[in-house]
């Protein structure tokens, strides 16, 4: 396997003017078996989730759950509520539009048929910091770039927290407008669409949605075939906390409930009640689609969750104080590595292979294991919820169903790091982190004939 290794890297085209960090261990031991460039500082992209997931599980605990609470600071009385109306978030990043319904529903059981007073979005729970320190500008509008706040929806079950999601249906003839679908339905964001059906024989839709900075004004652009099936675009929204009051005030009037006064946006007095509150599904679910489907902003809700339990402040500063803390415990050299986030967005996070590979090993020793296991892709698995990132990957014997791993894409950066059985029934632990790529893709293509190899062990 050495000799093969060492040929490929060194002849490999692609490599080029790259760097390729690989490290590999023995599950039982924790001994390195091979390394290539193993304690060279590498941007590691989305292999930045593995930390993250590793910390979170170690200072939250895999049955923490966040909280979202309604609450008033008045009293009712024949229908009316004489007060305000609070919303206070607490990091859900589960929160859903039928969530919100059943929170409205619950004020409306109380029998309250007017609020005389102001509807109130609370995100103190965190900071006020929206984007991470080295978040690119243009990735504000892709939905894995969404903003960060304490209250916060999401439009699906995979959780693209302060996004909406648009469906996008081609027109019945070349040349007409296609229409779209909003979901959740929202009057926060303003919509102009440009795009244009065009013929079937137009093989694939090219269709994408621009945001205008600092506004939710949004442009649909491009084409979609003739009879081609419905593209789905998740969008983020200028400044979720006021996303969500607006679903709420949707809520309230859909139930037939009046608002006298306001929306607007301030922290909760003590002095107020809770009128009803809904919980989140625990870590040990929620890093499910976290890992599987990389969702980057679960994982920066995440790293300030760790800030605000563990310092009493939810940032960005104090959430990687915690898990840097939290991977020295777990015997992980920090003092060698650049962590500037939690989802690996960033093109300033430097992690070694080395580290990668002695997490996953000393991750197998925790209480938490089997929960962090099972939230990694697998290989050539169809469902996205099994093979996540994998699933179109190493689709055929002998690695389907055989590799559990955390991939990784920032632009010329590929990665990917997990557990590997060979073909003796044994199995390794394996890190593979290419950076200073021209083609990330030729990259993955790579991985997956390193993997090849150290499958054959």
């Amino acid at each position: 396997m050495i000799e093969k290794l060492n040929q490929l890297l060194h002849e490999e085209p692609i490599l080029k003017g790259a760097l390729a960090g690989i490290s590999i261990r023995s599950v039982d031991t924790g001994e390195l078996l091979y390394e290539h460039f193993g304690d060279v500082r590498l941007r590691p992209a989305s292999n930045m989730k593995l930390f993250t997931s590793a910390a979170a599980l170690s200072t939250l605990g895999e049955n923490y759950t966040f909280q979202t609470e309604l609450r008033t600071d008045g009293k009712i009385h024949e229908g009316v509520l004489k007060g305000n109306l609070y919303v206070k978030g607490k990091g859900d990043p589960t929160l859903q539009w039928e969530d919100i319904e059943k929170l409205v529903q619950s004020l409306k059981e109380l029998g309250v048929k007017e609020v005389h007073g102001h509807l109130i979005g609370d995100d103190t729970w965190y900071d006020d910091v929206r984007y991470s320190i080295d978040l690119p500008w243009s990735d504000e509008t892709m939905y894995y770039g969404s903003q960060i706040s304490a209250l916060t929806v999401s439009p699906s079950e995979e959780y693209d927290t302060g996004t909406v999601r648009f469906e996008i249906i081609p027109g019945e003839k070349a040349g007409e407008a296609p229409t779209y679908r909003v979901f959740p339905e929202t009057q926060y964001i303003e919509v102009m669409n440009k795009a244009q059906t065009v013929s079937s024989e137009v093989q694939e839709a090219d269709i994408m949605i621009e945001r205008e900075h600092g506004t939710n004004k949004m442009t649909i652009l491009g084409s979609i075939p003739v009879q081609s099936d419905i593209e789905q675009i998740c969008v983020p929204v200028w400044e979720p906390t006021l996303y969500v009051l607006d679903l709420f005030d949707h809520a309230l009037k859909q139930s037939g409930i009046v608002l006298k006064g306001e929306s607007m946006t301030e922290e909760t007095p003590e002095e107020t009640v809770i009128i009803a509150s809904r919980d989140s599904i625990p870590i040990s679910e929620l890093l499910i689609p976290f890992m599987k489907l990389s969702n980057n902003g679960v994982g920066e809700l995440l790293t300030k969750e760790m800030g605000r339990v563990r310092l009493g402040e939810g940032s960005w500063e104090k959430g990687l104080e915690v898990l840097s803390s939290e991977l020295k415990n777990l015997g992980i050299d920090t003092d060698s590595l650049v962590l500037r986030d939690g989802s690996g967005i960033s093109h300033v996070n430097l992690l070694t292979t080395n580290e990668i590979s002695r997490l996953l090993y000393v991750a197998q020793s925790q209480p938490w294991f089997e929960v962090f296991k099972k939230s990694l892709p697998v290989a050539g698995e169809a469902d996205r919820m099994l093979g996540g990132t994998l699933s179109e990957r190493m689709t055929e014997l002998p690695l389907k169903g055989k590799v559990l791993a955390k991939t990784g894409t920032i632009q010329t950066v590929t990665s990917l790091s997990g557990y590997v059985e060979t073909k003796t029934g044994e199995s390794l632990i394996f890190s593979i982190v290419l950076n200073n790529l021209l083609d990330e893709d030729a990259g993955k293509e790579l991985e997956d004939r390193l993997i090849e190899l150290i499958a054959g062990y």
